[in-house]
């Protein structure tokens, strides 16, 4: 999405919107929309400053890990931006032994880490009983860890399961809060408002629930961009995860623009001042973006970084989107080189769980 002239930016408007998200934490959908169509470089550098100031007031310097495991890249569904899209014959398929995981465990304890990720596709070869089983094993074994699970739409019974097993945090990205964007996004079988409510779900049974979204999506308006900022203001997930739009060359999106930097920065901004003690990770697509996306993401208000504990024979094939950085790096390099990064601009990578501030 192309900016709007700035010229038709009354700049003291939307300075004070943005000083009541700071001080009152929501607007309404119209504000938001307002904000994100008028707002200049100023605008954003000052929406910058007070969410830097709101999360060095609650979380410090200190920058939270996740050891990011992708355990299997088969899935049954088709999601239009998705390179591990079951269509996609171009993927090179894999799945991790539960052996494999706990090795990545292993090694990722052994560096420092006290939160892992386990990601995957919607693989039906992971059924609730093994999910269970590798989730307790990995409760048994690291009991000071805490467990993130992150493999989309399951039933409430499923997510009971999990949860009751030893999973701490579930990741399930809501995509988009309007529902023809979502339909744009996805095909005919997927549904908007079972996203929902497999987010409610998880709420429901106690989990720290993290949503988010693409910026820069095909289809995407300042309008749905709008109802995304709405929806989390009134859903206060503890972790939300944005990063842009990366097209992938097999899907049918290929062709299209990715996602902007500037804009991404501001989302996460405003994230921050919607709800300052929120988990905001600084992505992976924002480096791939920009050499120095991840470190800019930080200084915009994020305060948590997810390198790849994956085996390095299978990161290549977890291609959710083209020219993914990281896929060759050692778990050792993955951390030696963020926690550099992390302190070339005056933060520090924290060992510890990073649960949610209260």
């Amino acid at each position: 999405m192309d900016r709007e002239n700035s010229s038709t930016n009354n700049n003291s408007r939307i300075r004070e919107l943005i000083s009541r998200l700071d001080t009152e934490h929501r607007l309404s959908l119209s504000e938001y929309e307002e904000v994100l169509k008028n707002r200049t470089e100023e605008d954003e550098k000052f929406a910058q400053e007070l969410a830097v100031k709101w999360r060095k007031k609650i979380y410090g310097n200190g920058v939270y890990t996740r050891g990011l495991i992708e355990f299997t890249n088969y899935c049954k569904n088709n999601c239009h931006y998705c390179g591990i899209q079951s269509s996609n014959h171009e993927v090179e398929r894999y799945r991790l032994t539960k052996e494999d995981i706990l090795s990545c465990c292993e090694e990722g304890y052994r560096l420092g880490f006290r939160t892992f990720v386990l990601q995957g596709g919607e693989d039906p070869y992971f059924t609730d009983e093994r999910m269970v089983d590798i989730i307790k094993s990995i409760r048994k074994n690291y009991p000071d860890c805490a467990i993130t699970i992150s493999i989309g739409e399951r039933t409430k019974e499923s997510y009971k399961a999990f949860f009751d097993a030893g999973a701490d945090r579930y990741l399930l990205r809501h995509e988009t809060a309007d529902r023809e964007h979502y339909n744009i996004l996805h095909p005919k079988e997927l549904s908007f408002d079972k996203r929902r409510e497999c987010l409610g779900y998880l709420k429901e049974i106690g989990y720290q629930v993290g949503c988010g979204f693409m910026v820069g999506s095909p289809g995407q308006t300042y309008h749905t961009l709008a109802e995304d900022l709405y929806f989390i203001q009134e859903f206060q997930p503890e972790m939300c995860g944005i990063g842009p739009f990366i097209p992938q060359h097999s899907t049918i999106f290929a062709d299209k623009k990715q996602g902007e930097l500037s804009e991404t920065l501001f989302l996460l901004s405003l994230l921050r001042l919607i709800k300052p003690n929120l988990l905001i990770p600084s992505t992976t697509a924002l480096g791939t973006i920009h050499p120095r996306g991840r470190e800019m993401g930080i200084d915009a208000g994020a305060n948590v970084v997810m390198p790849n504990l994956s085996p390095v024979s299978v990161r290549k094939k977890y291609a959710l989107y083209d020219n993914k950085i990281c896929t060759g790096d050692e778990s050792a390099q993955c951390r030696s080189c963020l926690n550099q990064r992390m302190s070339s601009i005056g933060y520090e990578l924290v060992t510890n769980r990073g649960d949610i501030k209260k």
